[in-house]
C-alpha cells in the first residue's frame, strides 16, 4: 500500500486489517495475519505507530524441520523527506539512526510492514524451545524417534585442544 504524504488528513489515517495490504512480502510464503496503524503528520514528517501480526516459514535450527513462526510487532516509526541535492558524504548522527525517508510524497507502507517483520525474526529458530535436534551419529530426529546410537569415543588427537579448552575456561 502506497500512500500520498500530502493527502493524509489532518485528523490521520487509521489502517485496519490486512485487506489493504494483498501482497505485502516479497516472499508469497510470508503471511500478513493481522494488522492496525495509524499514520498521522506531524509537519513535513510522517509517524507510523501500531501493531501487526505476521506468519513466516522456518527450518529449525536444530532439527531442521519446517514450521511457522508468528510474528507480533509493535510498529513505530518516523518517516522524514529525503533530502535532495545532497551528492557529498554526510555523517550520522543518533537522531538519523531513528527515522526512515519518503521520496516523491509517496509513502510505502508495505516496505514499513516487510521491514518490522524481518526485524521480529529469530536469530535462531527453534521449532519449539525443548527441541532434542539431530543425533550426531545417525542424523535422526530426537524429538520424533529415540535415537540407540552409541555416543563415539572423541578422536585421541583432539585430547589436546580439549585440554586446552579446559585450561582457557578456569582463567
Amino acid at each position: 500500500m502506497i500512500i500520498r504524504v500530502s493527502e493524509i488528513p489532518e485528523a490521520g489515517l487509521a489502517i485496519e486489517g490486512v485487506g489493504e495490504f494483498p501482497h505485502p512480502f516479497q516472499d508469497a510464503a510470508w503471511t500478513l495475519e493481522a494488522l492496525s496503524l495509524f499514520v498521522e503528520k506531524d509537519k513535513n514528517d510522517v509517524c507510523v505507530r501500531g501493531r501487526l501480526s505476521s506468519s513466516v516459514p522456518q527450518t529449525c535450527s536444530r532439527c531442521l524441520q519446517q514450521f511457522a513462526f508468528t510474528v507480533s510487532a509493535d510498529v513505530d516509526t518516523r518517516f522524514c523527506p529525503r533530502p535532495v541535492g545532497r551528492d557529498e558524504e554526510v555523517e550520522l548522527t543518533a537522531d538519523d539512526l531513528e527515522v526512515d525517508f519518503y521520496a516523491d510524497d509517496l509513502l510505502d507502507l508495505n516496505r514499513v510492514v516487510q521491514t518490522e517483520t524481518e526485524l521480529g525474526l529469530p536469530m535462531k529458530p527453534l521449532c519449539r524451545g525443548d527441541c532434542r535436534g539431530l543425533c550426531p551419529v545417525c542424523g535422526g530426529n530426537r524429538n520424533i524417534t529415540s535415537c540407540t546410537c552409541e555416543v563415539r569415543v572423541p578422536d585421541p588427537r583432539l585430547a589436546a585442544l580439549k585440554d586446552l579448552a579446559v585450561r582457557l575456561s578456569s582463567r
